[in-house]
């Protein structure tokens, strides 16, 4: 998993206004990210609606991403919930050819406790598959707390990285100082990405950086350089977006600076709607300055 760092970026799903899926839009929107800097794609993670997409159309997107990429950057794809064997069973019947790793969401809703969180990744760390811890408590309800990730890393080869999205930053801190040598840390929150990579992190799994690839891994990359007042110029160009994108849940706001880019079109499906006009009138607004 050495080839995920930098920025990758969680690749929404545009629709049509009939709401089937943008298979043109998604062209473009992988294009776009290629050639201004992103390093490396999630596919179907959260932020690509991928609960409300079918499975026919789940792997239409899938193949229409691998054709479209053509080996260009790496690839990591989303499959998690909260029934382990199903997981563990997609896990091993889902053909990862094309895939660096999965990248797998902690159980939500049935809010296990830290030995059930460490349970279920030791189920899905028994398929073998290199994959992605994913920790997003205001999502999921439940903390994947630091000592759980932490005796994943140790005891676990291929469980060697997390997307840790806590909005405690001391516990990235805590990850980061105490990790094995091998295991990885990509911020899972778009604010914390400069101050979790400055401190060791390798980088970000991110959503404003699919609308600002050029801007987001620019910022990374300084970061990695050690030219921290440069980066943090541009961290601080997008904090009002990046706090804007999210106002409403995502991936509303990320569609509206897509669409005002003409890369996309602003259709999202149920249970998800377009973001207000007033928050498209503050997220446009935003653009402007930037």
């Amino acid at each position: 998993m050495n080839r995920l760092k930098g920025v990758g970026v969680a690749l929404i799903t545009p629709f049509n206004e009939d709401l089937s899926v943008d298979f043109e839009s998604l062209t473009k929107l992988i294009e776009y990210n290629i050639e201004n800097g992103t390093n490396f794609f999630v596919v179907l993670g959260t932020t690509a609606e991928a609960a409300t997409l079918s499975k026919e159309e789940k792997q239409e997107v899938i193949a229409h991403i691998i054709k479209v990429n053509n080996g260009r950057l790496p690839l990591v794809l989303g499959i998690g919930g909260n029934n382990t064997l199903e997981v563990k069973h997609q896990i091993e019947t889902t053909d990862l050819s094309a895939f660096d790793a999965v990248l797998s969401v902690s159980p939500y809703y049935n809010k296990p406790n830290q030995e059930g969180l460490y349970q279920h990744y030791k189920a899905l760390a028994s398929t073998g598959k290199p994959i992605i811890i994913y920790n997003v408590p205001g999502r999921t309800g439940q903390n994947v707390e630091a000592a759980t990730t932490l005796r994943l890393a140790k005891e676990f080869p291929n469980l060697s990285m997390i997307k840790e999205a806590s909005p405690n930053i001391l516990q990235h801190m805590d990850i980061l100082r105490l990790k094995p040598e091998h295991f990885s840390l990509l911020s899972g929150d778009d604010e914390l990405t400069l101050p979790v990579t400055l401190a060791g992190g390798d980088g970000v799994i991110s959503v404003i950086g699919q609308g600002y690839p050029k801007e987001f891994s620019t910022m990374v990359q300084l970061a990695k350089e050690g030219k921290v007042k440069e980066a943090y110029d541009i961290h601080n160009r997008l904090v009002e977006i990046t706090r804007l994108i999210f106002a409403e849940g995502n991936p509303c706001g990320i569609k509206v600076i897509l669409a005002e880019k003409g890369i996309i079109k602003n259709y999202l499906r149920l249970p998800l709607i377009p973001a207000t006009e007033g928050l498209q009138a503050k997220i446009k607004a935003e653009m402007q300055k930037i």
